[in-house]
Formats: C-alpha cells, structure tokens, sequence
C-alpha cells in the first residue's frame, strides 16, 4: 500500500552476482531530503512526505501509521489540515446553528482570546503542547477558571469539526496531557428580604416593577424588558413567558427566551397588583422590533416597561444609570459580576424551595432545559431534611403501643 524511495540511492543489477544488487549514488545524493514515503490515498491520487538523511525509523513509522489508518478508515490526508486556524474557524463560526447572539459573543471570545494565540497555525500543527502554552497564557491574564473552560470547550468544539472535515486526526484538547480549565461555580447565597425592597425602592420609579417581575416571577432581565400586556392573564393569574429584549450587533431584537423555553409561571396577588399599578402609572408602548436578528421580520409588542423615553430598555443603560446606583443606595456590592438582576430570580427560587415547592416545578417556572440543572444550582437552599424525617419517624412511632414508663420497660427486659 505504501513504499519507502531513498532519493540519494538507486539499486541496480550486479553482473558479477546476480543474487545481489549494487548500491550506487543518484544525481540527487546529498541534496535535500533522502526518504520520500509514497502511497495511494482512499481517493486514488498518490501522495507522499519527505524525511532527511538519519530519518529512515521515523519515515518507517510513518509509512505503518498510514497504511493502518486506511484500513481502519480513520486515514487523513496530511496535507488537509494546512489550513490555518483563523481561516478554518471563521467558517466553522459561520455556519453554527446557534442563535445570532451565541455566534456574536462566540466571534468575540475567538477574536480576542484564541486568534492572537494559535490563529496564524495551521490546524493540523496544532499540538497539544501549544494548547497547553495557550492555556498558561490565559491563566496568566488572571481569567477565570469559568471563562476558561468556555473557551476550552469553544476551542475543542472547533477541533472536533476539523476532524470531521478528515482535516485531522486527533483533537489536541482531548490529550491526556492537557487539562480541560474547570467550570467552578460560587453557590448560591440569596439576597435577604429586606434587601430586595431595599433595591427596589431605591430605583427610578418606572422602574421598580422590574424587582416584582424577577422576585415574584423568576424573570431574567431580558424577559422583564420584553414582557407584554397580553403576556399577562390578571383573571386566571398566570403570566406566559414567551419573549425577552436581546441586544445582537449592537441592535435591539426580540427573541424566544433562553433555551427556547416558553412558560408559565403563576401570578401572586402581590405581584398582580404591582404590575396592574404600574400599567397605570405608565401605561406600555407598543414596539416594533426585529426578531431573533437585525433583519428578522418585524414583531410588535406593547412592552410594560420601557425607558424614560418610552423606548426598548437596552440592559447596558439600564445597569448603569439606573440598577448600580440603587444597589449603591442600598450598600450592596455593585461590581461588574456582583449583585445582578439575575439574583432575584435567584431569590425568587430560594423562597419556593424554602417552602417545600418541588425542584420540578421550580426548574419549569424558571424556565431551565433541566430539573437537573436546578437542583445542581440550588441543592443547597433546598430545606434540611433531617427534622422532616424525625418528624415522621416519631409519627410513625406515635401511633404504636408502646410503654409507657421506663418500669414498663425494665419489666418486659426482666419477663
């Protein structure tokens, strides 16, 4: 299937033994590489790779791994993978079937964090030793061990497409001498009751309802921004969930919420009577915007809340001018990762879970792909469950006969 020239040596007939050949110079003797491997690609077409002199073991070597790639049918052509990586990755981003946003925020971490490092190599010089530099060099810019892994996993995710293309044969990312950046997650503290009203009260106004929506409803922040009048059933007391305001290149689009999840989550009086009250203060806008993408077909919607303007609340603003300075008022931490409107949804959870309400229907007014999911983030909120079992246990043991005196006891011990 494969054979081995040696460009510097020619054999040919010995007249004088025709039991052995003689061995003699070639015009190419000592100029450039000597072993030349040749072989027939599964295409047909012949194919070859050059080794220099004191080479022979390593073209050898070559030579059997080729042979046993095309029999297993694992074979690649060692040519494919001269591609480089920022060119193989902008395609490959290209034609994800992700949402405009994913592929934006995706376009992003490849710019800043994996072109600079590995774009200019070839895919298939890619080795894991350079993953791992890569790596170290990343640790080096104190990135998180979170956004690390993200990466890693996009970076992997892109190897794994070129070994699909027959591009590679291996994932450099999947050697045991490279260590995959873990996720670690801060668990979950919720914010104190009165923290909450704190917050709320501190904020503009046209605003506070935004705290009802993420405490009384589990809304994430673009939900809130994208919930309509008719999302809101005040008869039966439900709200359907079906759409949040995202921001995709740098313009406003409507869109499923996350995970694609339409729900509906149960509306408390409190909370009906907060939205119903703002709705009368300052009555919703209709909107037209895009959906999924700047030129999505055009959706509208009569938003509940929408800027001092009367226009789509864009979240950055919103954080900023409005969400930080009323965290500041009511002394809580108001960094860039801390104290998000995403915490009330984590409260929102905490007070359920507190009150026995089952991880099922948590994870389904929260709108996460997976129960699993839930009780990975909030396990530990979940109320202890030793005095519940000693409290059925004595139930249990309540309604026996038993003795009624430690005489009784020594008694039948004696009997």
């Amino acid at each position: 299937m494969a054979h081995i020239q040696d460009r510097w040596f020619k054999y040919v007939p010995n007249p004088d033994n025709p039991k052995k050949r003689l061995r003699l110079k070639t015009n190419d003797h000592g100029k450039g590489l000597r072993y030349k491997v040749r072989w027939l690609a599964p295409d047909g077409e012949e194919r070859s790779k050059s080794f220099p002199d004191g080479q022979l073991t390593a073209a050898k070597d070559f030579k059997a791994q080729q042979e046993v790639d095309m029999l297993r049918g694992t074979y690649v052509d060692p040519k494919a993978g001269k591609i480089t990586v920022i060119s193989f990755a902008t395609s490959w981003i290209a034609d994800l079937d992700i949402d405009e946003l994913s592929r934006q925020n995706m376009e992003m971490r490849f710019r800043k964090r994996i072109i600079p490092y590995l774009g200019k190599s070839e895919i298939g010089a890619v080795k894991p030793s350079a993953v791992r530099t890569w790596d170290r060099m990343l640790r080096e810019e104190n990135l998180s061990d979170r956004y690390r892994h993200t990466l890693f996993g996009n970076l992997s995710a892109m190897f794994t497409a070129a070994i699909d293309d027959e591009l590679i044969s291996k994932n450099p990312c999947h050697s045991k001498s490279v260590k995959k950046p873990k996720a670690n997650h801060k668990k979950v503290v919720p914010w104190p009751e009165k923290k909450v009203w704190e917050v709320r009260e501190n904020l503009l106004e046209r605003f506070r309802v935004s705290v009802d929506m993420g405490a009384g409803l589990g809304m994430r922040q673009g939900e809130c921004f994208g919930l309509a009048v008719e999302d809101v059933d005040f008869l039966r007391g439900k709200v359907r969930i079906c759409r949040q305001v995202k921001t995709v290149r740098y313009k406003h689009v409507f869109a499923l919420p996350k995970y694609d999840k339409i729900r509906e989550v149960p509306l408390a009086e409190p909370v009906k009577l907060a939205l119903a009250e703002h709705i009368r203060r300052f009555p919703p806008k209709e909107i037209a915007l895009p959906w999924d993408t700047p030129n999505g077909k055009p959706h509208t919607a009569k938003l509940i809340v929408t800027s001092v303007r009367g226009l789509t609340v864009a979240a950055n603003d919103f954080n900023r001018n409005y969400w930080k300075p009323a965290l500041k008022a009511s002394k809580m931490p108001y960094g860039r990762y801390e104290s998000g409107m995403h915490d009330l949804r984590h409260f929102f959870a905490s007070v359920l879970l507190d009150q026995g309400e089952s991880i099922k229907a948590v994870a389904e007014w929260l709108g996460h792909f997976d129960p699993a999911f839930t009780l990975k983030i909030y396990t530990h909120l979940m109320p202890s469950s030793t005095d519940r079992t000693k409290n059925v246990i004595d139930g249990l043991y309540s309604r026996r006969l038993l003795p009624t005196s430690t005489a009784d006891i020594a008694g039948d011990v004696k009997d």
